[in-house]
């Protein structure tokens, strides 16, 4: 039996052989029994991820050159990186586990309570009466607040109101009493690295009908989920989860990311990770003259912050009106202008995170003086 043969009868017995070659010979330096899943060998995950990929493909990659183009010649993406790059702030305060421990407190409401409370100033006022887990805090003023909470300072945008509670104690969010014209979800989806890892939490997809969306959403709200490149999650968000809440599904939108040189995070067809995620965007029960695109391609450089996604505000104020009233579920970050939930909701609000700069005190202020003006680190470098 020639050579050649004889490696592929090993290789048929699923021994694993490591050859190093030099020009036109082969020398086995190592043979070993373990068995290893054939590269060919996909699993049917793998190639419903594959057969969707090669489906949106070519709208990635048109939509993100012409996008990439745009924003070279404008200077938003520059050929040249000049990012900062430096350690990101470590926040050790366990907003989850808080949270998690805060589920045997007695909501308000169980005592007649008005379930809204007040950050009133910005001018040091003690924060130590607020009831962070089973009240809605509102900002109402037209600035940022830095305030101090649970003996932490946390920056507060305007005008937005929030609510860091568990999964199951979400009751004051919907004595709000507030219907919103668009909510946004990003569900900490459940797969095999995050279970293994252990890092961070995950829930599991039949929980997500539990979301009360149907006694937060007004009639005709628009209805956002991030969800991964794995079709299963896809498949649930389309068939199972919106049915479920009544809301029609409308559109697949694409969110690519791209470095400051305008190239992919990762590259396109990489068979592990790649440098888009999906949205699917529905309504809520009831029609609208506001149309909308099918499918659309959104580009952006990532930040720094895993996980953290860009915002939506601008992208999708066309489709839900000016005054929209906007909420985001699983929310880590607050917004200006927005209503959040989640159990980490005010995370990456910590004032480790932020650099503070004034103001132009030309555009005047509440005060007369300068206002502090808040910014989150650079985007992830090249």
């Amino acid at each position: 039996m020639a050579w050649g043969e004889k490696l592929l009868s090993l290789l048929d017995l699923g021994l694993t052989i490591h050859v190093w070659r030099v020009g036109l010979t082969c020398q086995v330096l190592s043979l070993g029994n373990k068995r290893k899943r054939k590269r060919n060998d996909l699993n049917q995950g793998e190639i419903d991820s594959l057969a969707f990929h090669h489906k949106i493909r070519s709208a990635i990659l048109e939509g993100t050159k012409s996008l990439v183009d745009a924003g070279l010649s404008c200077e938003y993406l520059s050929e040249v990186n000049d990012a900062r790059e430096g350690p990101l702030p470590s926040q050790e305060c366990n907003l989850a586990a808080l949270c998690d421990m805060a589920k045997e407190l007695p909501l308000v409401s169980e005592h007649g309570e008005d379930p809204v409370q007040f950050i009133e100033s910005e001018d040091g006022c003690s924060t130590t009466h607020l009831d962070l887990f089973t009240r809605i805090t509102e900002n109402c003023m037209d600035f940022a607040m830095e305030v101090m909470l649970m003996g932490e300072k946390y920056i507060i945008p305007p005008r937005c109101a929030f609510l860091l509670s568990d999964f199951a104690r979400m009751q004051p969010l919907v004595g709000y009493g507030r219907f919103f014209d668009l909510i946004v979800l990003d569900p900490p989806w459940e797969n095999k690295s995050v279970k293994r890892s252990g890092r961070y939490s995950f829930l599991p997809s039949s929980q997500l009908k539990r979301l009360p969306v149907p006694l937060l959403a007004s009639t005709g709200c628009v209805v956002v989920t991030w969800v991964t490149n794995r079709p299963s999650h896809l498949r649930f968000v389309r068939d199972e989860l919106y049915p479920h809440w009544g809301v029609e599904v409308l559109a697949e939108w694409f969110w690519v990311k791209v470095t400051r040189s305008g190239e992919y995070v990762f590259p396109l067809d990489s068979p592990h990770k790649k440098p888009y995620e999906v949205l699917v965007l529905g309504r809520y029960r009831g029609k609208t003259e506001l149309p909308m695109e099918e499918q659309r391609v959104i580009v952006s450089v990532p930040s720094a912050l895993h996980s953290h996604k860009p915002s939506l505000s601008e992208v999708l104020s066309p489709y839900v009106g000016a005054d929209a009233r906007c909420l985001e579920l699983f929310a880590r970050s607050l917004q200006p202008g927005w209503t959040s939930w989640g159990n980490e909701v005010i995370k990456f609000q910590h004032v480790s995170y932020y650099t503070m700069e004034p103001t132009d005190t030309a555009t005047g202020s509440l005060h007369g003086e300068s206002s502090p003006h808040f910014s989150l680190p650079p985007p992830t470098p090249d």
